[in-house]
């Protein structure tokens, strides 16, 4: 809207009141100032234009699209009018119009440099890559301006990016793409870096390497400025693509004498040394061995290269640079790879590690460079590297438990940086119970000390310590996993509260705390610490399924509507976000961007946490909201949910997960495998399949039963009742293969590593029998078409059936109540213990219920007009005293039993309720614990027991709405 000031418009200061209501967000005075503007002045378009944004912003969207299309067919000029409607289709989501407006505005005033250029930015926001090209060219010929020109050729490129057909982009797109270049280069009419950019991306695009090279290392290369070494980067790359490995090992050469300290280059340094060595390769007798230089052709130069970097760096009066140190033991690792005698290396790795960290030990990266290079120390030798890296950790000052704590905060960062180390290597792991209590008590005792270095830090900066805290955490989760002792979990809790305490800006502490609680079963305190990590843009698809995975299966419904409805918000923006990027990048000239962009465009549409996100919300709201089949009907029309599409796209399916978002110092062989991201994407697939199919099957479930019962085939196709049936088979059968599938990857029982993925709620599901009940429910309505077209006279070897089948349904409810009936939280010898699986399979119950009522109430629907045609029939024949269908009495039945269950699930969940309300957690002796530790140990326990109460009510309500409905099944 700010975006006006340059139109010369006679009616701007008329406009000018509405257009500051709408930004000030007062869109009912915006639409009164727009009613009465339009009273004096019946053609000014702007103004009802600036109506229709406000009607769009109050939630009348019929309305304003047709006051919007009012002023669309009159093709109007002015510029008011066209950035109005502009504004109004984009937030309408209907892109595709702005692009006619243009149109229409183009050939009335053909010569408009501005028209032009909004028409070429509304065909990008479509992604008509074609029109683009031809409204670039349009705009180019009008004024000749380079950028304009190399917009067309950058929606050339677009076009063989976005073709199916590889070959046509290779012989058509792309070549006239380096034509049109090639032209403005024989003219010499390059003008910027962008221009150059784009070039060289065509040629790579083509494979034409040497081409590039050419251009890269000829004048044209001397515009690439913007970033540094750019030049040298693309040399290097297209080396590595032409296999020109002397090339590549001297400009690497090169470029690492002038910045030792560039790790990019010493990879490509040491690759090029092994492919010659594998070639073989020999310089030539006379000059220079290659264009860019000489060439190391041998480990032996190699070696020499890296340690004279590293003598330079030990003459440096200035603080050295780790690159060159860090690259002589990844030479190490790689000469180990190949075999290279162990004599012959350069150095001891263990010499070498306590040499770096002698010299690096106090900055925080230490541990993460070291990390790396572990695996080349022997089994036998980790316990002699930890004593000589304590060795150069200065601790003086003796506290009064005996430990002897650092004095300032660089020996803080070296004695932090030993332990960090130690558990990389295992040395944590391999400690029986009481030498992990002993270190516990250590660690604590140095996060405490070192609190004192941040005391006038700001909230928002992090303590030295908190590296202390969180270990201190992990080991506590260490025993807690190998013991099964509670107590472990609530002192880690306890501790990690006590940390955000002091460090209240701790990603870290906010994380590992989210994930003990959700693995407790409580929900309730994981919203606010979510919300305060404060999670921006894609950080929503990485890390969201850490809440998303919780929030209904633990019965907080209405944080997880807000849940999803967070996650969602993000993805639905992403469109319009991406669009508006594209269009920068064209204006900008950052033509290298735009794949990127879509790309990422692409990876979230395809994202698993968006399909999981958006089935599950649909979901939810079905079982919040629908009761019976009425509302149910009016829910999935409500959502446009169609059971004959699946807009899921399972071949383009991707797992964006951050899984290793959580701090970990844990050794290689307990870290997260590629095998463990296997089976947890399968499982994730295979939970969304099931919940994708529940979904299409609900939704067909309405779709059902609509026409009159026909006895002709014929009739019943025209009216679309047999393809409905077909479908409503057709998603029954890919249901029952589905859960054959996933019984056989549940029988896998894969153990995740805690700080791994969480394990889906697939096993939970078949073990309590829910995906089993509710496919048998939804099965039944098959039987009742059937039913529908047989009538209830003729028809007593189906109604047998479907007798059965209310019984079964009857008996599973029953039998996963059973498997519901526990203590949630109870308290054993003065210690807690919590059994959250109970609070999950009650959600899988009110699920499961919810999908047999609304078979129940379809069974009404269908049963009433054929109950009320068969009495008639008997009237007729003074047969009034003739029993009840065996079907309606079969129904009565169900409803009965229904009723009893529900009520049994609320009087348990009331005893839960009464149970937990009674634990007195206050007089809980916790033992080993000072009083301050024990107050944050007791507040993490009062969360847990406030979330369970929480989730319990919400169960319960739902459960006796539920219940009320059974009222309603009457025939």
């Amino acid at each position: 809207m700010a975006a006006r000031g340059h139109v010369q418009d006679p009616n701007d200061r008329r406009l000018r009141p509405i257009y500051d209501y709408l930004d000030n967000g007062n869109n009912k005075m915006a639409i009164q100032q727009a009613d009465k503007l339009l009273k004096k002045h019946k053609d000014l378009h702007c103004a009802k234009v600036l109506k229709a944004i406000g009607l769009q912003r109050t939630g009348k969207q019929d309305e304003a699209f047709t006051l919007a299309q009012e002023v669309t067919v009159l093709e109007p000029t002015d510029d008011n009018s066209l950035q109005a409607l502009t504004i109004l289709y984009r937030e309408m989501h209907r892109p595709e119009l702005v692009t006619k407006l243009y149109e229409a505005a183009v050939k009335k005033v053909p010569l408009s440099e501005e028209y032009h250029s909004h028409l070429f930015m509304a065909y990008a926001r479509v992604g008509e890559y074609k029109k683009m090209q031809q409204a670039g060219m349009a705009l180019y010929k009008i004024v000749p301006k380079n950028p304009y020109y190399f917009w067309s050729v950058m929606s050339l490129v677009m076009q063989a990016i976005s073709a199916k057909d590889e070959k046509l982009a290779q012989t058509m797109f792309l070549p006239l793409a380096e034509r049109m270049v090639e032209k403005m280069v024989k003219e010499e009419k390059i003008e910027a870096e962008a221009e150059v950019q784009l070039y060289f991306m065509i040629l790579e695009r083509l494979g034409k390497c040497d081409e590039a090279l050419e251009v890269i290392r000829g004048p044209l290369g001397e515009k690439l400025t913007s970033e540094l070494q750019s030049r040298e980067r693309k040399c290097m790359m297209l080396y590595r693509r032409l296999e020109r490995w002397p090339e590549c090992n001297a400009l690497a050469q090169k470029l690492l004498l002038k910045n030792p300290d560039d790790w990019q280059f010493y990879p490509s340094y040491f690759d090029s040394l092994f492919y010659l060595m594998d070639q073989p390769w020999s310089p030539p007798e006379e000059g220079e061995h290659c264009s860019e230089g000489s060439v190391h052709h041998t480990v032996v130069e190699v070696v020499r290269f890296v340690e004279e970097r590293i003598k330079a760096e030990d003459g440096k009066d200035s603080r050295s640079l780790r690159g060159p140190y860090l690259a002589r033991l990844e030479l190490i690792h790689r000469l180990r790879e190949r075999g290279y005698p162990e004599e012959n290396l350069p150095g001891e790795p263990l010499d070498l590690m306590v040499q770096f960290f002698r010299m690096f030990g106090d900055k925080p990266c230490c541990i993460t460079d070291l990390k790396i290079y572990l695996h080349l120390l022997a089994p036998d030798q980790h316990v002699q590297f930890i004593n000589r890296l304590s060795e150069l950790v200065p601790l003086g000052e003796q506290g009064e438990d005996g430990f002897t704590f650092p004095e300032d905060t660089k020996s803080l960062q070296r004695h932090l940086c030993v332990c960090q180390l130690s558990r990389a290597l295992g040395l944590h792991h391999s400690l029986d119970v009481s030498g992990k209590l002993r270190l516990i008590t250590e660690l604590k005792a140095h996060y405490r000390h070192g609190l004192k270095f941040g005391s006038t830090a700001l909230k928002t900066e992090l303590q030295f310590s908190d590296m202390y805290c969180l270990m201190a955490a992990h080991v506590y989760i260490d025993l807690w996993t190998e013991t099964g002792d509670e107590d472990m979990v609530w002192q880690g809790l306890g501790l990690l509260e006590e940390g955000l305490s002091h460090s209240s800006s701790n990603a870290q502490f906010k994380l590992l705390l989210l994930l003990l609680y959700c693995r407790l079963g409580a929900f309730e305190p994981v919203v606010d610490l979510y919300s305060s990590l404060d999670a921006k843009h894609i950080q929503h698809d990485t890390i969201g399924f850490l809440l998303t995975r919780y929030a209904e299966s633990l019965g907080q419904f209405a944080a997880a509507s807000q849940s999803c409805n967070f996650s969602l918000r993000f993805f639905h923006s992403n469109q319009k976000d991406t669009s508006e990027y594209i269009i920068q990048a064209y204006k900008y000239g950052a033509f290298e961007k735009i794949p990127e962009f879509i790309a990422l465009r692409n990876r979230l549409n395809q994202s698993l946490h968006f399909a999981q996100v958006r089935t599950e919300r649909m979901l939810l709201d079905l079982f919040l909201e629908a009761d019976i089949v009425l509302s149910l009907e009016e829910s999935v029309k409500a959502m446009s949910l169609s059971s004959e599409e699946d807009d899921i796209p399972w071949d383009s399916l991707r797992d964006n997960r951050d899984l290793t978002v959580f701090t970990n110092w844990d050794p290689k062989e307990r870290q997260l495998t590629d095998e463990h991201r296997i089976r947890s994407l399968e499982e994730e697939s295979m939970w969304l399949q099931i919940r994708s199919l529940t979904l299409r099957l609900l939704a067909s479930l309405t779709a059902s039963g609509h026409a009159p019962s026909q006895q002709n085939s014929e009739i019943s196709n025209e009216n679309g009742v047999g393809d409905k049936s077909s479908l409503l088979r057709s998603l029954l059968s890919q249901l029952n293969q589905t859960l054959q599938t996933a019984a056989q990857i549940a029988e896998k029982h894969v153990q995740y590593p805690l700080l791994g993925p969480p394990s889906t709620r697939l096993a939970s599901a078949l073990s309590i029998g829910s995906c089993q009940c509710q496919a048998a429910a939804l099965q039944l309505s098959l039987h009742l078409q059937e039913l529908e077209s047989a009538g209830l006279d003729e028809s007593t070897e189906l109604q047998t059936q479907i007798c059965y089948v209310f019984k079964s349904l009857v008996v599973q409810l029953q039998e996963m109540l059973n498997k519901c009936k526990g203590d949630l939280l109870e308290m054993k010898e003065s210690k807690l213990k919590t059994q959250p699986f109970f609070l999950e399979n009650l959600v899988f119950f009110v699920e499961t219920v919810s999908v047999v009522l609304w078979t129940a109430s379809y069974c009404a629907k269908i049963l009433r007009p054929l109950k009320s045609s068969l009495q008639k029939k008997k009237k007729k024949k003074k047969d009034a005293n003739a029993a009840l269908p065996l079907v309606v009495c079969g129904f009565q039945e169900l409803t009965g039993s229904l009723q009893a269950i529900l009520s049994h699930a609320v009087d348990h969940i009331r005893g839960q309720e009464s149970g937990i309300t009674a634990q007195r957690l206050a007089s809980l002796s916790l033992e080993g614990t000072s009083q301050e530790e024990a107050s944050f140990t007791k507040a993490a326990m009062d969360k847990v027991q406030g979330s369970y109460l929480r989730s319990l009510q919400e169960v319960g309500d739902l459960l006796k709405k539920k219940a009320e409905t059974i009222k309603n099944l009457k025939i």
